[in-house]
């Protein structure tokens, strides 16, 4: 048997992620060592109740409440606890140690990434976060690595499990969002607590994290444009199928040439999506990544965003790396974020929108509805007029459905207040942006 030196990895945090890791950390040894170059010895488990139960059967012996000193002695740490304090603090105690760190703390990193990768980058150490941005989809090293001499033009992604279960069993069912929702729950999709997730807190950090990776620019999480799902219904759901449209929970990360300079969009909203585009087609809890670059084209990635065996999965990709940059001595490579592209609101961004309204049913409404759009700059390309039954005695209405042009949404904003104001619309049912034309 080959011998090989042993690098000492310390592990905070054994949840359904860090249970799995630890795990495999035990069953693989000699095949991590291989591949590695190095014995991946698992000196311990940092947890605050070393008695909870848990997913899989680990050593008793592993487990301590005292992280510290398990930190400053180890070559890699792997932080799997979620949240922002202690792992901050901890992380930055391990790479003030000279140890690499492995993090699969989308939050931590869209909040404190520039501390963290500066911290890095004065002792020349490594920070890993495969896991963080869509689960066992290798996304973050491609974009760091494999397309570092490319120029990305555009990310389109579905980050999040939770919402796209949620609107694919909307899309395929009918049914209602509340009813999915807490069908998500119970199948243990969906947190008891589900706000981060339907109200795309979590799609936004990860957008942050694709973004800054993806432009070579910061990107702090308030300047990511952010819009939940809790305000679509069946009905929607329908009038995008009729249109030939999916509804999907999407991260638009965007490169735009505005006033003869650079700029990026980052944003999360739930869009429609043409069901002939490849992101339409990502069913259940799935995730799905589309990247243009400009050399490379289109490239999509896809695959589980979540679930603690298959993050494990790439939570052990960036051990072997850090292992193996332990190996070959040298430096980490540290963050790009030198391109400094500014961050535009969202309206600067320009596409097209299916907006439906509750109108009164009389002559002279559509050119009422026309002109108010046209005065904003926007153009109907398609409209679509549905009578609303009414009962006896009832002012007659109508529902409307309105595609249009391309525009820019400070525009669409504006020409929806003057639609909201007028006399001719009851309602604005929604507004939804369409993406991936």
């Amino acid at each position: 048997m080959t011998e090989y030196r042993r690098l000492r990895v310390a592990l905070l945090g054994a949840g359904a992620v860090g249970s799995q890791v630890a795990a495999l950390l035990l069953k693989h040894g000699d095949e991590l060592a291989d591949r590695a170059g190095a014995r991946l010895e698992l000196a311990g488990i940092a947890v605050r109740n070393p008695d909870a139960p848990r997913d899989v059967e680990l050593p008793r012996e592993l487990f301590t409440t005292d992280a510290e000193p398990l930190i400053t002695g180890a070559d890699i740490v792997i932080e799997l606890m979620g949240g922002i304090e202690p792992a901050r603090s901890h992380i930055l105690l391990g790479l003030g140690s000279g140890a690499d760190v492995v993090t699969a703390n989308k939050a931590l990193l869209a909040t404190h990434g520039p501390e963290v990768f500066e911290a890095a980058d004065r002792v020349g150490a490594s920070v890993y976060y495969e896991a963080a941005a869509a689960g066992a989809i290798p996304i973050i090293r491609p974009l760091r690595d494999s397309l570092a001499g490319d120029r990305v033009v555009r990310i389109m992604g579905i980050v999040n499990g939770t919402t796209n279960y949620i609107l694919d069993r909307m899309d395929g069912e009918g049914a209602d969002f509340a009813d999915v929702l807490a069908d998500a729950q119970r199948l243990g999709y969906a947190e008891a607590d589900p706000t981060a997730d339907v109200e795309a807190y979590d799609a936004a950090q990860k957008a942050a994290i694709l973004a800054s990776l993806a432009f070579h620019t910061t990107v702090p999480l308030d300047a990511v444009h952010r819009e939940g799902i809790t305000t679509i219904t069946a009905d929607m759901i329908h009038q995008a199928r009729d249109a030939g449209f999916v509804i999907k929970l999407l991260a638009v990360c965007e490169r735009l040439h505005e006033d003869g300079g650079e700029q990026i969009s980052v944003r999360v909203y739930p869009a429609l999506v043409p069901r002939e585009h490849p992101l339409a087609s990502v069913h259940g809890a799935n995730n799905a990544v589309f990247v243009e670059a400009e050399a490379a084209g289109s490239l999509m990635f896809y695959g589980a965003g979540a679930g603690g065996m298959q993050t494990a999965s790439a939570v052990l990709g960036d051990v072997v790396s850090a292992a193996r940059r332990h190996m070959a001595g040298g430096t980490g490579v540290g963050e790009s974020t030198r391109a400094n592209l500014p961050i535009v609101s969202i309206g600067h961004v320009t596409t097209r929108y299916q907006i439906t309204l509750e109108v009164a049913d009389r002559p002279g409404v559509l050119a009422k509805i026309a002109l108010l759009l046209s005065e904003g700059g926007v153009s109907i390309a398609t409209l679509v007029q549905t009578a609303i039954p009414t009962g006896s005695g009832e002012r007659s209405t109508a529902r409307v459905v309105i595609g249009t042009h391309r525009a820019a949404d400070s525009a669409l904003s504006e020409a929806v207040e003057r639609l909201t104001g007028s006399d001719v619309v009851e309602h604005v049912v929604s507004v939804l942006r369409v993406e991936g034309e």
